[in-house]
Formats: C-alpha cells, structure tokens, sequence
C-alpha cells in the first residue's frame, strides 16, 4: 500500500536531478537533502572535479580565459559521466554546480540517462546575499563574481530549461519539498 506522506518521486529508483543556480542560491544544501530522500541516492558536486586539478587550474572568473572554459567543459563532462554510471548502476543521482550560460544545454545534452530533470534554483539577489553572508565559505569578493554579475549571466545568457524555481522564501527542506513534488511535470527533460 502506498504511504500518501511519500511525494511521488521519493520512490523513483533511479534518474538523475541537475540542480542549478548562482554561488549561494542553496544548490549543495538542497542537493544534499534531496539525495538523502531516496533509498539508493548519490550527490555528485561539480566542484569536486574542480578540485581535483592540483597544478595548472585556471578558476572560470568573469574574464575567464580559454583554458578555465576548457577545464569548465572537462567537469562538467566528467559530471555527465559519473551521473550516467551511478544512474545505470540504479542510484537516484543529483548532480550540483553552478551551471550557467550555454554550458546547461551542453550538459543536458551529455547526460544520457533518463528520466533528467533539471532545476535551477533562482531566488532574488538579496535572499543570495543574506545566504553568502551566513555561510563561512565565500564566492564573492573583488577579482572574482559579484552577485548581480553571475545573476545577469544567469538570466540573460542561461537557456530556460527546465523549472526555474525562485527559491527565496522556501527552507532548503521546502525547496525538496517542491521539487518531488513537481519536478516530474515542471523539470524533466524529454
């Protein structure tokens, strides 16, 4: 008999959830929790294949060179890759990062495994600024992102995929909510 407190997806045995969104717009906390909902769940974070160049990496700063794009493209290429194994090895997968500009159909368009949803998490610049102010880590400050930068390419270069969803006034907990609760008609991808 099926529990009626259990939202539709938190069943689904295997798929992969992209989540989205400017530094500090609540993707790792999100990520984390909606993976914890299922029984078989894997938080990729993009930022760990970043990470991972230990000598020559060049970060993607707002006059980004072509080789920080080319390091971009290789984790997120990598992410692909590692969420169409743990997918096909029967994980739900949520794989995080910031994903913005023409890179989320690039994505999208690497990821093979199905079903796909992809959220990206959209909430005002100043809820964003109240969240980078209470986290120890920072990803703002001078010779890097500003907010209103990352958010305009967020907004006037990022293609409308998915379901943009303004997470400003949502718990990370509510944001979860709504995601298993619509992602299967607002965010999958065909």
């Amino acid at each position: 008999m099926k529990d009626d407190r259990i939202a539709p997806l938190e069943a689904l045995e295997q798929g992969i959830f992209l989540i989205s969104g400017i530094m500090a717009s609540g993707k790792s906390t999100v990520a984390q929790q909606l993976a914890e909902r299922f029984a078989r769940g894997v938080h990729l974070r993009g930022d760990t294949f970043r990470r991972m160049i230990v000598s020559g990496r060049e970060e993607m700063l707002p006059d980004a060179t072509e080789e920080a794009v080319n390091q971009l493209n290789l984790r997120y290429r990598i992410a692909a890759s590692a969420a169409d194994e743990y997918c096909r090895a029967g994980f739900a997968v949520v794989v995080q990062d910031v994903i913005v500009g023409p890179s989320l159909e690039r994505l999208v368009d690497w990821i093979q495994s199905r079903p796909l949803f992809v959220i990206v998490l959209n909430p005002n610049m100043e809820t964003v600024a109240r969240r980078e102010a209470a986290r120890p880590k920072k990803g703002y400050g001078p010779g890097s992102w500003t907010i209103s930068g990352l958010n305009d390419v967020l907004i006037k270069e990022t293609p409308r995929i998915g379901w943009w969803l303004d997470s400003s006034d949502l718990t990370p907990e509510e944001t979860v909510n709504e995601i298993l609760e619509k992602a299967w008609t607002l965010a999958r991808i065909k």
